[in-house]
């Protein structure tokens, strides 16, 4: 496979913004957000702007790229935190396929207290790829204080929070009935017969839990209820037979999630 070039000029930037370069021009401008409190979980958000054209990566960053990685083992009076992923979109160029976000995306932090009674101090470590023609990897360092959030800054993390997959369940407008293995043209794909309407609005499925494989976009083949994605870097069969995978469907504006086993 094709790999990206990285310019290892990686930054630690302290504070509550950070802008990173690459020659003299920035690439992208990064801060911590605060969001309101409900339910005992205060909602808080990574807001990342990238220069027109430049993206970062998903978690599964496909078959050239490099996941973000977050740490927040600094913070004070925090039980548990939980990053949430909106939907990603698919890249194809030179350097091979990346999955992920351009120009703009908000990761919106799910934070719970240790103690309900006292305020949350948010410290996240990150370490991610922003990327044009080639990678500069990040590291960013940024603090944020439990506060009453700014009515902007609330407004766009809850529109990246409406982005993130549904889990799949009996409200889900389509979801997969089955997922197999079959051979297209010569190669492995993951057939997947789905159910449901709203599917053949531009589908595109990502595929985690076979990471000794990677899965192409999905095809027709033939009926718009049945598509296959083809299979890179696939050994053996037996591999993928019984196995979980986790699919991320975007169809439209219908963005879902569902763990399926393969036949």
């Amino acid at each position: 496979m094709l790999r990206r070039h990285f310019l290892f000029s990686a930054l630690t930037l302290p504070g509550l913004s950070a802008v990173a370069h690459a020659g003299a021009q920035p690439r992208y401008n990064a801060r911590l957000i605060c969001g309101g409190t409900q339910g005992g979980v205060w909602r808080a958000g990574l807001d990342l702007a990238l220069d027109k054209g430049w993206k970062t990566y998903w978690r599964m960053p496909g078959d050239a790229g490099v996941p973000p990685q977050f740490d927040w083992s600094g913070s004070r009076n925090v039980k548990s935190l939980t990053v949430l992923w909106p939907a990603p979109m698919r890249f194809s160029d030179a350097g091979g396929e990346t999955v992920g976000y351009k120009d703009h995306v908000v990761f919106p932090l799910d934070v719970a207290p240790a103690d309900a009674n006292k305020p949350m101090d948010l410290r996240l470590d990150v370490f991610l790829g922003v990327c044009d023609v080639i990678c500069i990897p990040v590291k960013l360092e940024e603090t944020l204080r439990q506060k009453s959030p700014s009515a902007v800054d609330a407004s766009l993390i809850a529109a990246f929070a409406a982005r993130v997959p549904e889990k799949v369940d009996a409200r889900a407008r389509f979801h997969v009935a089955r997922a197999s293995l079959v051979e297209d043209d010569g190669k492995p794909a993951l057939a997947l017969r789905l159910e449901g309407q709203g599917f053949d609005d531009g589908l595109d499925v990502f595929v985690e839990g076979g990471d000794f494989a990677y899965f192409r976009a999905p095809r027709l083949a033939g009926d718009p209820a049945d598509v296959h994605l083809p299979i890179d870097g696939l050994k053996d069969e037996e591999q993928l037979r019984g196995k979980t995978l986790t699919l991320t469907m975007i169809a439209g504006d219908i963005r879902l999630e569902q763990d399926v086993v393969v036949d």
